[in-house]
């Protein structure tokens, strides 16, 4: 068997500006990868650099050559396992360069034995939680609307952003424009750790699950200090990259929140979802702002989940691959009639 390698870049605007605590995104741009076999069959998989951990286009674009070098090298999509451990030789950064290539391997190994990728891991679709629907920062009254808008095309969950001035102010409004939701609310290391403790108080009077990532990465006594004190759960995940890191943050948070983008690829997301129970952990899986052609593989982790936030599609105007219909929040694993991931080219 021999295969045949190649990747594009993709710029992506998004539907609105989307903001965060740190920054503001009007456009993605993601790094497209395709795999195709000796019988024409081709797997898709996607790269969402994000410079916040240290990655670009530019740089993703400079290492895939020799990402898919080792992919040729190697020939068979099946051995998932040594191609993943040369690429990490080749490669030890960018992780989302080498998710990009795990994913179009998956993506093609499910497709040559015709299943969904979840069923080529064992999993079944009986039970995978609701995705939630990201509210950037914006005005109070733009808040409002999207809210609004999110809660009538049937959002189960929302997740808020936070990190500044009017955070109360926000989640009011919020609360109040989806009096149903449940709200999920993300600092993303905007709060000190005194600060989180307070809020928590007046964020669990207004029915909101659990915070995100409150504090620094950098200061993980900061987030000991708010776990042991704070009115809700909180979920890490600037401060959890890899399985690597699980160990260190057990006593620290009550869920670990995973991207593929931050773990480098699927099997690596899997030692990590792993790596969390173990420690006794939930498990949430997240998202950059990315293409169908990474967050349909993401959705097949499903059966692994307590929380899903894979919204990041959705955020885009205009997604130029077709993937799992999550308009809703529901991860649609039982409908799935392709195999591999999912992910097509519009």
């Amino acid at each position: 068997m021999s295969l045949e390698a190649g990747f594009e870049r993709v710029a992506m605007e998004l539907d609105e500006p989307f903001t965060i605590a740190r920054s503001t995104q009007t456009e993605a741009e993601n790094l497209i990868v395709r795999v195709t076999d000796d019988d024409g069959t081709t797997g898709i998989g996607g790269a969402a650099p994000a410079r916040h951990y240290g990655e670009t286009a530019d740089t993703v674009a400079a290492v895939l050559p020799e990402l898919l070098d080792v992919v040729e090298d190697v020939g068979d999509p099946h051995a998932l396992t040594t191609i993943e451990g040369r690429m990490k030789e080749v490669v030890r950064d960018n992780p989302a360069a080498r998710c990009a290539v795990s994913i179009a391997l998956h993506d093609l190994a499910a497709k040559r034995l015709d299943v969904p990728l979840y069923r080529l891991w064992g999993l079944e679709a009986s039970s995978t939680p609701d995705s939630s629907f990201t509210i950037g920062i914006d005005s109070v009254e733009r808040m409002r609307e999207k809210t609004a808008d999110a809660a009538d095309a049937g959002y189960p969950i929302l997740k808020v952003k936070l990190g500044g001035d009017r955070d109360r102010e926000i989640v009011e409004t919020v609360r109040e424009a989806a009096p149903d939701a449940t709200i999920r609310v993300d600092a993303n290391e905007a709060w000190t750790p005194r600060e989180t403790v307070a809020k928590s108080e007046w964020l669990a009077e207004l029915g909101v699950e659990f915070i995100e990532q409150p504090v620094p990465a950098e200061d993980p006594e900061g987030l000991k200090f708010a776990y042991e004190r704070s009115a809700l759960p909180i979920a890490a995940d600037e401060s959890c990259v890899t399985a690597a890191d699980i160990p260190a943050i057990a006593d620290r948070c009550d869920i670990a929140n995973l991207k593929l983008m931050k773990t480098g690829g699927l099997l690596e997301a899997r030692r990590a979802i792993a790596t969390a129970r173990s420690h006794g952990l939930e498990v949430m899986l997240g998202c950059m702002v990315e293409s169908n052609a990474s967050i349909a593989a993401a959705t097949h982790l499903a059966p692994l989940l307590d929380y899903a936030d894979l919204d990041g599609s959705l955020l885009l105007a205009e997604d130029p691959f077709d993937g799992p219909d999550l308009a809703s929040g529901v991860i649609p694993l039982s409908d799935a009639d392709r195999a591999g991931t999912g992910a097509v080219r519009r």
